[in-house]
């Protein structure tokens, strides 16, 4: 059996295999008058659910009295106009949408958290991965603690719990919290007076929030959510910052700012986040036209034709195009109505949707020299699917070029590359991946050029290099809480 051969039979019996997903989405809202934060929080999810699908939620504060609505599936299936109705009008609103990287996939684990304390409520949603999830929550249940989920959010909600009945306000509590917490965290939490949220000292995941000309504050993952509720972006919140919307306004506090080196996930400027939203003061759509201008100038080729992998394979694509000077054109069509591939359930269901997601532009491609360009290449079957689709369409010859270096390390801070044995650049050179996607070339960003796409040394890029920020956990496994529930019952 050849190489190549070997390589597919692999993935089509690798239906068992752990799914690679990207992390989740937050939104908070404050009004000074009761409004419909509900109905607003929706739309501001709606522009977040490209970071996470397999559930969300929103919780309404109506002076005091919270109301939530969570559930699996995505925004417009979970909130349907009569479970929209069925919230009250309100001055503050939590909202979330999940992929989770601790956690199983059910509903015990949909965010946001709701938490009932002796000094009063609080409801918490979470973007990113604590490294030390596992340490703490078996600290906490040796005091006493109950876990009734599986997702380290739980283990933020219990800390900063524990810190609220000590601390004089909740804004001190989620300080005294951030003391304990290690890796990787975007918050927006709230509590009956008060929305507050709170970023990494690292800055792992993007937080930034706005205010609308009628004067409601929101606070979200990306500015594409902020904008999409006719809120101006007022600006990003720093790495290690708490933010305090209550009576008095915004306050700012930032007693954990400059305390780490920041470490911006450098694959939110390569796939994650929407192109048209701004992060930490850079344009994520101009940090992937200089990806595509980059792999140009590191990989140049003759060819007729550069076509983008949909969607954030096409502003690295124009890149390349403008930088080559070869002819940007259209020859992949994507079905908007398919999920992401790289979010999808599993192995097996991932291969059946290539085709059915995508199709090629026979009118574009046959009979050419194309340089076809995607983000990234995790397991390698997707992309020998597409090379497959456009050979079948009569290209001439494909000549792939990824705007990321190989992934060769897990990610232990939001994104779900949990093992090595699953990444083909662990296991092929460069010239081998080539050969069993069916490339004619490859080539790859390279690793010392990811600070230019935005311009600074302040990002983590351990999942190439695997220079880690923080202590690596002991324990990876997604499951590990529901496997230790399930050591428990034996």
């Amino acid at each position: 059996m050849s190489m190549k051969n070997g390589f597919l039979k692999r993935m089509r019996e690798s239906s068992m295999e752990t799914a690679i997903h990207e992390e989740c989405g937050v939104f908070g809202i404050m009004a000074p008058e009761p409004t419909d934060v509900a109905n607003i929080s929706y739309y501001g999810l709606y522009a977040l659910q490209h970071r996470g699908q397999e559930s969300c939620g929103i919780v309404v504060n109506d002076d005091g009295v919270f109301s939530s609505h969570k559930d699996l599936g995505l925004v417009s299936e979970v909130f349907s106009g009569e479970a929209l109705k069925k919230f009250p009008q309100g001055t503050m609103a939590v909202g979330h949408v999940r992929y989770g990287t601790t956690g199983g996939t059910n509903r015990k684990n949909c965010q946001p958290i709701e938490v009932n304390h002796q000094k009063g409520k609080m409801a918490l949603a979470h973007n990113g991965n604590l490294s030390n999830a596992a340490e703490l929550r078996n600290a906490l249940e040796l005091s006493g603690a109950i876990f009734h989920t599986t997702s380290d959010t739980e283990t933020i909600a219990y800390i900063v719990t524990r810190e609220r009945l000590k601390a004089p306000s909740i804004e001190d509590a989620v300080s005294r919290a951030m003391n304990t917490l290690d890796g990787a965290y975007s918050l927006v939490l709230m509590s009956p007076q008060k929305l507050i949220c709170a970023r990494d000292p690292y800055g792992f995941r993007p937080l930034c929030y706005g205010k609308t000309a009628d004067g409601i504050y929101v606070v979200a993952s990306e500015s594409c959510a902020a904008r999409a509720v006719g809120a101006e972006v007022i600006r990003d919140v720093e790495p290690g910052e708490i933010l305090v919307f209550g009576k008095n306004g915004v306050v700012s506090r930032k007693e954990h700012c400059g305390k780490k080196e920041k470490k911006l996930c450098i694959f939110e400027y390569i796939y994650f986040a929407r192109p048209d939203s701004v992060i930490d003061g850079v344009s994520v759509h101009t940090s992937r036209i200089r990806a595509g201008r980059i792999l140009a100038q590191t990989h140049p080729v003759e060819a007729d034709i550069v076509i983008g992998v949909p969607d954030s394979g096409i502003d690295a694509a124009l890149g390349y195009s403008q930088k080559s000077g070869i002819p940007y054109g259209i020859g992949l069509i994507k079905n908007k109505y398919i999920g992401r591939t790289f979010i999808s359930p599993g192995q097996g269901m991932r291969l059946d949707q290539v085709k059915i997601k995508l199709s090629a532009v026979r009118e574009s491609v046959e009979g050419k020299r194309v340089v076809m360009v995607d983000d990234s290449i995790v397991r390698g079957n997707t992309m020998g699917r597409i090379v497959n689709l456009l050979r079948e369409a009569g290209a001439k010859e494909i000549h792939v070029r990824i705007s990321s270096p190989p992934f060769l390390h897990p990610c232990y801070y939001g994104t779900d590359i949990d093992s090595e044995e699953h990444l083909i650049a662990c296991r092929h050179t460069i010239a081998e991946i080539a050969g069993l996607i069916g490339a004619d070339t490859l080539g790859y960003l390279p690793v010392d050029k990811l600070g230019d796409l935005i311009g600074s040394c302040g990002y983590c890029s351990a999942c190439f290099n695997g220079d880690y920020p923080t202590q690596i956990p002991t324990d990876t496994r997604k499951d590990r809480f529901e496997q230790k529930l399930s050591r428990e019952k034996k």
